[in-house]
């Protein structure tokens, strides 16, 4: 049996701007626009890989509030274009501060957006999906 490839990920909000915003990230190579993500390195919990992936994609560091969702969906593959399963765990997260860092190496925008544009903006249904979760 094949085994999901696990991933984990934050739904970064804040509010202190006296208005809802959400924390999108820009990937190039896929040209999409999502949540920050990845996948988990050895020996790392699901939490600990999500404040890692929004670090490193964002520059930000932040504070768990609590899991908001697990999504699962086939992927295809470069190399082979096969489908494989994958399970993303996301935690819904505050900013400990607000300067985003970005381009690095997979992510060549990361903006903070009011919830009506970021869910024009998502590119997956699975995502706008999480969106309503808030």
């Amino acid at each position: 049996m094949k085994e999901d490839i696990l991933a984990a990920g934050g739904i970064v909000v804040d509010d202190k701007l006296g208005v809802r915003r959400v924390l999108l990230v820009h990937r190039p190579r896929y040209d999409d626009w999502s949540f920050p993500k990845g996948k988990l390195d050895p020996g790392e919990t699901v939490e600990q890989a999500a404040l890692r992936e929004v670090n490193e994609e964002t520059g930000l560091e932040c504070h768990i509030l609590r899991e908001l969702a697990v999504t699962q969906y086939r992927y295809r593959t470069r190399n082979k274009g096969r489908l494989k399963p994958k399970s993303v765990h996301y935690f819904l997260m505050e900013p400990l501060n607000r300067v985003i860092k970005a381009p690095v190496e997979e992510v060549d925008l990361a903006e903070w957006l009011e919830i009506e544009e970021a869910r024009k903006r998502l590119t997956y249904i699975q995502d706008r999906k999480l969106l309503d979760l808030l």
